[in-house]
């Protein structure tokens, strides 16, 4: 390779001019490019560990709002069962006492239907008396035998009053 040959007299000083450049630029990027570099590298680490920080803060600041907001929907589902049962206690309340009112008027009205009941039997036995009185007498009255009114009244009243 020619241009690695030492024996020519340039070479030394092309390779003197390589180390004075090398030297040079050396020089100039220890003193003044590398440390603006640190600088800037130093600022965003910096600026990193910072934004890290606040995303540490921001989210123990979101998990303890989370744990508020489940305690805050727990209190108010507990709020809710309570009214809900204390709306179903009250509604329970209520239709006792709606069905102990019809209950009673029912009652009422049960008394006076049973009254009725034994006012139109009695009257309808009463009437049933008379129908069988009529009855006995007129057929005794068919076979021409004669009774005393007294006597067919008496034995009437025996009847009935063996059945009921």
């Amino acid at each position: 390779m020619p241009q690695l040959d030492f024996s020519n007299p340039l070479m030394l000083s092309k390779l003197v001019w390589l180390l004075i450049i090398f030297g040079l630029l050396y020089f100039v990027l220890k003193n003044y490019a590398l440390p603006q570099v640190a600088a800037v590298l130093d600022e965003r680490a910096a600026r990193i560990a910072a934004d890290l920080n606040a995303a540490r803060d921001a989210q123990a600041a979101g998990e303890a709002a989370m744990a508020e907001l489940r305690a805050a929907t727990a209190a108010a589902r507990s709020e809710a069962q309570a009214a809900v049962a204390s709306a179903i206690a009250e509604a329970n309340a209520k239709a006792a006492a709606e069905a102990e009112a019809i209950n009673r008027r029912l009652d009422v009205q049960v008394a006076e239907a049973e009254s009725r009941v034994r006012a139109a039997r009695d009257s309808a036995m009463g009437a049933l008396r008379e129908v069988a009185l009529d009855t006995t007498q007129a057929m005794l009255a068919r076979l021409r035998v004669q009774a005393p009114a007294n006597d067919v009244a008496a034995a009437v009243d025996r009847a009935a009053g063996g059945r009921g």
